[in-house]
């Protein structure tokens, strides 16, 4: 017997489709994939992939084989960003996607096991993944079939002068490879203009609702909706606290809502008394410490609310991020597995 969870997510994917179609255009010549890594950046990766290949998308990114071999029944060309380990020689075998060869030993693994088209990561200074830029002009992937090279910014999100030093030292290698396209740009990547873009972009954030630039907020919807049951109503005394360690006192006699969501489901403990539901436009403040399954909201301009009935929470990324102090990223991707998806 199938037992319905008493947390939805909701996925707005009429607004997952406008972004990515915003960035698209964006990307100006440029094509347009998507980054569905770490389960669709926590929605729900075989949703947000099957959405996006309906609306045109065609080239998908992950971060391990397990990711992409969930994806493999979709049919799309995807891309795995953490390269080739020993223990994945075999699975990456089956052709349901391309590594993307990050270190020499890697570069070497997939040429004895037969090699086939790859995509490879050049580091021009994040110090992450990648083969150096020296390594590549000395020839290190002469041979290779190559579909896509990629490189990534550290600190796209800001203005610095790194960027350009890095889109320079990538844009150095043009010409001097078998690739067939380049990449650079992440979300933030795609706002600093023409120059970044190359071939193809690679967002992440931005379809999700994310806002990576300030520039680019109004380009961009919000797609995550968490919604959460109502466990109990209750008449809070004036005088009297909500939650651990009292962190609230109700100063008049306040209705209270009991919710089914709770730090455990990823909503943050930093949102304690800064979060907040929404009920047909109205906003209806959380009420003290966020506990590990449970928040408390004030739903006393809502007399009509009770147990069993539904609330969405307030989360517009940007916005929760700006009171919390906790990325947008974080706040996205922490999203529980007690959510139903929808």
């Amino acid at each position: 017997m199938e037992i319905a969870a008493p947390l939805r997510l909701r996925v707005d994917r009429d607004a997952l489709v406008s972004n990515w179609q915003a960035l698209d255009r964006m990307s100006g010549a440029a094509a347009c994939g998507a980054a569905v890594k770490a389960n669709g950046y926590g929605l729900g990766a075989s949703l947000i992939a099957g959405t996006l290949a309906g609306a045109g998308c065609r080239d998908f990114f992950v971060a391990n084989w397990a990711e992409a071999q969930a994806l493999a029944p979709l049919g799309v060309t995807v891309s795995v960003l953490h390269g080739l380990r020993a223990e994945d020689m075999a699975v990456a075998g089956a052709g349901f996607a391309r590594p993307v060869l990050n270190t020499p030993e890697q570069i070497v693994r997939w040429r004895d096991g037969g090699g086939g088209a790859c995509d490879v990561m050049v580091d021009t200074g994040i110090n992450r993944l990648g083969v150096s830029v020296e390594s590549v002009r000395d020839g290190l992937l002469d041979g290779l079939e190559i579909e896509t090279l990629l490189s990534h910014l550290a600190c796209a999100d800001e203005d610095v002068a790194m960027n350009a030093r890095q889109r320079a030292a990538f844009a150095s290698l043009a010409g001097r490879t078998t690739a067939r396209r380049m990449s650079l740009a992440n979300s933030a990547g795609i706002g600093l203009g023409a120059d970044y873009h190359f071939d193809l972009t690679r967002p992440g954030l931005a379809l999700y609702g994310g806002v990576p630039r300030p520039d680019m907020a109004g380009h961009l919807r919000q797609v995550a909706f968490p919604e959460a049951q109502i466990l109990q109503r209750r008449t809070v005394r004036a005088g009297e606290t909500v939650g651990y360690n009292a962190t609230w006192t109700a100063a008049a006699d306040t209705e209270v809502a009991i919710l089914n969501l709770g730090y455990a489901d990823g909503y943050r403990r930093a949102l304690s008394g800064l979060g907040a539901a929404m009920a047909d436009g109205i906003r209806l403040a959380l009420l003290g410490r966020v506990s590990m399954d449970l928040i408390a909201i004030d739903v006393s301009a809502r007399p009509d609310l009770g147990e069993g009935d539904w609330l969405a929470m307030d989360y517009d990324l940007a916005e929760a991020s700006a009171v919390s102090g906790v990325s947008q990223y974080e706040l996205l991707t922490g999203l529980g597995q007690r959510f139903a998806r929808s």
